[in-house]
């Protein structure tokens, strides 16, 4: 679970209920989606693999009800469950890699609390970390065929 502030109130509302509309972008299009779309426009290939518990716990659950917003600004989205990753080496944190040259990763506390960005352009990082993607993406699921 992540703790992020700004999506507290949404995630409590879909606790309660509430179901994700993706058809109202006024509702859920922020400046992350516009520059993700902006980036595919410009022929940018953007990914996202999550490497998931299973039975998924309600924020993954939560997550996957959202994802097609991910996939509306222009990522294509898999999905990995733990059990299947065994064998392979992942980082410890999530990251973004930007242009094969960059690592940003994501720093998160026990309770999910966002704790920093660390950034990483070491080649040998940059190389570990993009395998470790790669493996994971040619396994993973598609968003489409991940059945929650």
């Amino acid at each position: 679970m992540y703790g992020i502030p700004t999506e507290d109130a949404d995630y409590a509302a879909w606790l309660g209920g509430a179901s994700v509309d993706v058809t109202d972008r006024s509702k859920w299009w922020d400046t992350f989606h516009t520059t993700v779309s902006d980036a595919v426009a410009r022929g940018v290939v953007v990914r996202r693999a999550r490497v998931v518990s299973e039975p998924v716990s309600d924020y993954i659950r939560y997550e996957h009800a959202c994802t097609q917003r991910n996939i509306e600004a222009g990522e294509d989205v898999r999905w990995l469950p733990r059990s299947q990753a065994s064998d392979l080496l992942l980082p410890g944190n999530d990251y973004w890699i930007f242009d094969g040259q960059l690592v940003r990763f994501g720093l998160f506390a026990g309770d999910g609390r966002f704790v920093a960005h660390a950034l990483e352009d070491a080649p040998h990082v940059v190389k570990q970390c993009s395998d470790a993607f790669q493996a994971v993406w040619d396994r993973a699921t598609p968003h489409a065929a991940y059945e929650i």
